[in-house]
Order: structure tokens, then C-alpha cells, then sequence
């Protein structure tokens, strides 16, 4: 079979492609300011370039794998709850 046939890379290609976009578009984004399991309150703090918040609501950390991107917006959720 020609190109683009079920066994083409394209599919791999294509998600490779969005993950490195998205870690582009979030480079630099800033870990805001929470509340540990412990209750003890942490300052916000700034990403590296090419770096991005990841964890959880109770930790955070600077990463470049965007699978454990933590967005702007997912931690603002995490204050309201």
C-alpha cells in the first residue's frame, strides 16, 4: 500500500506534532501560589523557557512533559475546591 495507508507513521507524526506544539504554546507558564496536603501554603513561582507547571493541586513543579502539563486554568480550579 502507498503512502498514507494504515501502517503509514502519519497518526504518530500527527500526535508528536501537537504534543510539541502544545509545550511551546505553554512554555513559561507560571505555577500559581497553593496549599499543600499539609495545609502549608506555597508562592506562586515562574517556569523556565520551554518549560511549564506540571503536578497536582498539592505539588508543583516545573517539567517539559507536556502529559503532566498542569494549565493557568486547571489550578484556578484547584483553588475553588
Amino acid at each position: 500500500m502507498g503512502p498514507g495507508g494504515p501502517r503509514s507513521g502519519w497518526p504518530l507524526a500527527g500526535t508528536l506534532l501537537v504534543a510539541v506544539a502544545a509545550s511551546m504554546v505553554a512554555g513559561g507558564e507560571d505555577c500559581l501560589w497553593y496549599v499543600d496536603r499539609n495545609g502549608s501554603w506555597h508562592p506562586g513561582f515562574d517556569c523556565e523557557f520551554f518549560t511549564f507547571c506540571c503536578g497536582t493541586c498539592h505539588q508543583r513543579y516545573c517539567c517539559r512533559d507536556p502529559l503532566r502539563l498542569l494549565t493557568e486554568r486547571q489550578q484556578r480550579h484547584c483553588l475553588a475546591f
